[in-house]
């Protein structure tokens, strides 16, 4: 390794850390200032820099900088500033980042895979992994990117934000993870008609020739890290399901969007029903926005009600109504996915609804202890629709989950005001904290960073064969056991600031249960400490 190739090796830089003797070492003395800075003298640095940037992009744009220049000194920064960092790492501002992409793009910290160039997926793994081992495989097809739809190639920054977090909260080390940004063209016609677009300038391929490049994909990651987990990130409605039911029990994988927010949901439902007292078989749970995450969410809180509380499949499943784009999900309407079929109502199912395509018809007839927005639309919980609620129940949980901020269902504030105080609410993006009639409401974010980094590094751990319904329930139950349900106003969900004890229980859980389930590749003795043991550390 050249002085040059030390220095520009994000993994092996420390920059102005490097000591008078470890500069002579590596030949670098001479590529250097004389000045030694210590590790917080750096970070106090980056900091500093970090405020003065003028806006969340820009403050984005200058941390993945030094991302990619010094890992050590980003994470130790990121870890003193974990609640002002996310949400300008990650969601809502990483967005911005991606509908921006062709005007900032300086250089690449993902691999890029081209459907066009099916022969070279190996090659640009290796390109980009220069011979390291790989714990964590994290792709995307960038059709589904957060609540802004179909970025193409320019969805690269969904990996780089999500990896920021997978290291932050859980500590799986930064060069073992391999991003994949897999190109298989948009369908976004303002990215094929803009000649500085930088990916594909073909529609989405799709059928056959989409499936064989996914499963290309999938074998030359296995062929060379056959231990690997892979997670599949932002992949649109046509493909995620069907991909994840593809290899869920054949590999070690993860679909965010489908399991990661129906465990994030469960939690705080579970918090909720252990604060309010509500019996499991009383939870009924409408989902506005029926897609791959709406569908997973009701997954995920069935599998609940079956696995954990004998509840019969056919009842638990009735316990669950999606509305969607067409109003409720009534049998036999068309172009219904497999998972929303699963869940369809019986045509005049609901006398009593006149409009299937009215939210508060819907709650009138239905009842719902628990109502959750995934629909991207704006102001879809009307005042109407969220008093008709609170009239049915006494501590309804209502989560308009939704991201971008702007595209939330609801604001806080309004739900907490339009049900006299008595609502348990979860939103996709941070909330304030809202003052009512004296007491102080603290809003759980329902961001899949609390159950992603944790459920994915428990599993790495486990060397666990593949990720299974118990081991997400696991995780589940691990987030709402951290809520105090003796405090007034408390959030149901535990606070981003506690990320790394957040990540550290789930994870000790979920590693757990794929001992108990006899899902490891070897026997781990001591679950908890080997969790501990894993976790990278930020220190030279």
């Amino acid at each position: 390794m050249t002085a040059f190739d030390t220095l520009n090796d994000s993994y092996a830089n420390k920059g102005l850390r490097f000591s008078a003797e470890e500069r002579e070492r590596l030949d670098v003395d001479g590529l250097l200032p004389a000045g030694v800075q210590t590790p917080d003298q750096q970070e106090r640095i980056v900091y500093e820099r970090f405020l003065k940037e003028p806006t969340d992009l820009a403050k984005r744009l200058y941390l993945m900088g030094v991302c990619r220049t010094d890992r050590r000194l980003f994470y130790r920064s990121m870890d003193k500033h974990l609640t002002e960092y996310m949400p300008i790492v990650y969601a809502p501002t990483v967005a911005q980042s991606i509908q921006q992409y062709d005007k900032h793009y300086s250089g690449s910290d993902v691999a890029y895979i081209s459907i066009q160039r099916p022969d070279r997926i190996g090659a640009a793994m290796d390109q980009y992994t220069q011979g390291r081992d790989i714990d964590l495989v994290v792709c995307t097809d960038a059709e589904g990117i957060l609540g802004i739809g179909d970025w193409g190639a320019q969805g690269a920054e969904i990996l780089t934000g999500k990896l920021a977090v997978y290291t932050a909260a859980a500590g799986i080390d930064p060069s073992r993870v391999l991003p994949v940004m897999v190109d298989v063209g948009t369908n976004r016609k303002e990215l094929l008609d803009n000649p500085d677009y930088v990916g594909n300038h073909i529609e989405r391929v799709r059928g056959q020739r989409y499936d064989d490049f996914i499963e290309s994909f999938v074998q030359e990651a296995l062929k060379r890290y056959p231990n690997a987990l892979i997670h599949w990130e932002d992949f649109g409605r046509p493909e995620a399901a069907p991909i994840l039911k593809r290899y869920q029990e054949r590999i070690l994988t993860l679909n965010d969007d489908i399991q990661g927010t129906g465990v994030t949901v469960l939690a705080a439902l579970l918090a909720a029903r252990r604060i309010s007292g509500l019996a499991p078989e009383d939870t009924r749970t409408l989902i506005y926005g029926a897609g791959t995450a709406g569908v997973g969410i009701a997954d995920q809180i069935v599998d609940d009600l079956i696995l954990t509380n004998g509840m019969d499949e056919e009842a638990a499943r009735r316990s669950v109504m999606l509305f969607d784009r067409q109003g409720m999900v009534i049998a036999g309407q068309d172009d219904l996915t497999e998972g929303q079929r699963k869940y369809a109502r019986r045509p005049g199912e609901f006398i009593a609804v006149a409009d299937t395509t009215s939210l508060t018809e819907a709650i009138d007839a239905f009842h719902p202890t628990v109502l959750v927005g995934t629909s991207t639309q704006p102001g879809a919980f009307t005042e109407e629709a969220v008093k008709t609620m609170a009239s049915h129940v006494e501590r309804p949980l209502i989560c308009p989950i939704s991201n971008p901020t702007e595209l939330a269902e609801a604001k806080a504030a309004d739900v907490i005001k339009w049900t006299g105080g008595k609502a348990f609410v979860t939103t996709g993006t941070p909330s304030a904290p809202v003052e009512y009639q004296g007491t102080t409401y603290y809003i759980g974010q329902g961001n899949n960073a609390l159950m992603y980094p944790g459920i994915c590094f428990g599993a790495i751990v486990a060397k666990a064969k593949h990720i299974s319904r118990r081991m997400l329930l696991a995780g589940a139950y691990a987030i709402s056991d951290m809520i105090d349900s003796g405090r007034p106003g408390a959030a149901v969900l535990p606070a981003v600031k506690d990320l790394k004890e957040i990540s550290r229980r789930v994870a000790t859980a979920v590693a757990q249960q794929a001992m108990d389930e006899g899902l490891s590749r070897e026997p781990v003795t001591d679950v908890a400490r080997a969790v501990i043991d894993a976790r990278w550390s930020f220190e030279d």
